[in-house]
């Protein structure tokens, strides 16, 4: 059986490298203003924890990073390089920076590379600072909710995070090895052929 009913609040409170993984294979759906749903399936992450130097958190608490403090289960939206936005969920617990980048979310009926990235994923689902310290759990117009169930633990590839320049060799990135629309596969792993690769289907949301 299906649902759509958004995650609960205890799947956000563990480590990020725990909620990581685990969010491969749900999917993210944002309600439009003419009543449709817009969605997609979640197929690469990075963890962040205060405790490792790639971390927003991992200096100092500042204005800018605030939300990344917060309690889980929200949106902690920041832009880099002053015009890409990155959507992260806050994991763990208040007052301790912790963080999963949506790096990559594969859409029903569309371009596989559309959102093969944190910036083009952002752009797709129009998500801006207007969003930092959304709840996704509950009640708004965005929410992540369970596992597709085409998608198997044993596809799920776990490497090192990329476009950092601290905290390499950690192995917090994730992402679903037969998808095309994987933001930078690891070394020597070759992009599945198009008539093989895995994609979403339409009838995943009821």
């Amino acid at each position: 059986m299906r649902s759509n009913n958004p995650l609960p609040l205890s799947f956000y409170e563990r480590p990020a490298e725990f909620v990581g993984p685990d969010l491969i294979g749900c999917k993210l759906i944002k309600s439009q203003p003419s009543g449709q749903l817009l969605w997609g399936v979640i197929i690469e992450t990075e963890a962040y924890s205060q405790d490792e130097p790639a971390c927003h958190g991992s200096r100092k608490r500042s204005p800018k990073n605030e939300t990344l403090f917060g309690s889980a289960g929200q949106l902690y939206v920041y832009v880099s390089y002053g015009i890409h936005h990155c959507v992260n969920v806050v994991t763990d617990r208040k007052d301790w920076a912790n963080g999963v980048l949506l790096r990559a979310i594969a859409l029903p009926n569309e371009d596989e590379r559309v959102a093969a990235g944190p910036a083009l994923l952002a752009r797709r689902f129009n998500l801006n600072k207007s969003y930092d310290s959304l709840k996704i759990y509950k009640g708004n117009n965005l929410w992540i909710c369970p596992k597709s169930s085409s998608v198997s633990e044993q596809e799920i590839i776990s490497t090192s995070r990329i476009g950092i320049s601290k905290g390499k060799d950690l192995p917090w990135r994730w992402y679903l090895k037969a998808s095309r629309s994987v933001s930078k596969r690891a070394k020597g792993d070759a992009s599945p052929p198009r008539r093989e690769a895995w994609r979403p289907e339409k009838e995943e949301i009821l």
